[in-house]
């Protein structure tokens, strides 16, 4: 049974910059799309972004208007980690950051997530 584990969240300023990462446990980890989902209050969860295996082993990312240009997926199979980089963070940004496998998340992987506040 995959775990997934989120770290990195904190307080931050408006334009500042955090790292989340998220830990797996199952060597399956590798295989999957994974991605970065957040929900604030009173809104439902989205997707923010995803990282998955191209053709060529190089890796490919898709993000949703709201973080493209300011967050960064990335991940280290070796380590079993995906990361989240957000620059610029803005107050809308306050929520608590999941991550999971992409674009269909998997009910059993929810972790507890991470929380993210955005406040000067």
């Amino acid at each position: 049974q995959e775990q997934l584990v989120e770290s990195g969240g904190g307080l931050a300023q408006p334009g500042g910059s955090l790292t989340l990462s998220c830990a797996a446990t199952s060597p399956m980890f590798n295989l999957l799309t994974l991605g970065w989902y957040r929900q604030a209050p009173g809104k439902p969860r989205e997707l923010l972004a995803q990282i998955m295996s191209g053709l060529f082993g190089e890796w490919r990312t898709n993000y949703t208007d709201t973080v493209k240009d300011r967050f960064i997926i990335s991940r280290d199979n070796n380590l079993k980690t995906v990361y989240l980089r957000m620059n610029n963070l803005k107050p809308d940004d306050t929520a608590i950051y999941y991550c999971n496998t992409a674009p269909k998340p998997k009910d059993s992987y929810w972790g507890r997530g991470t929380q993210v506040t955005v406040s000067s």
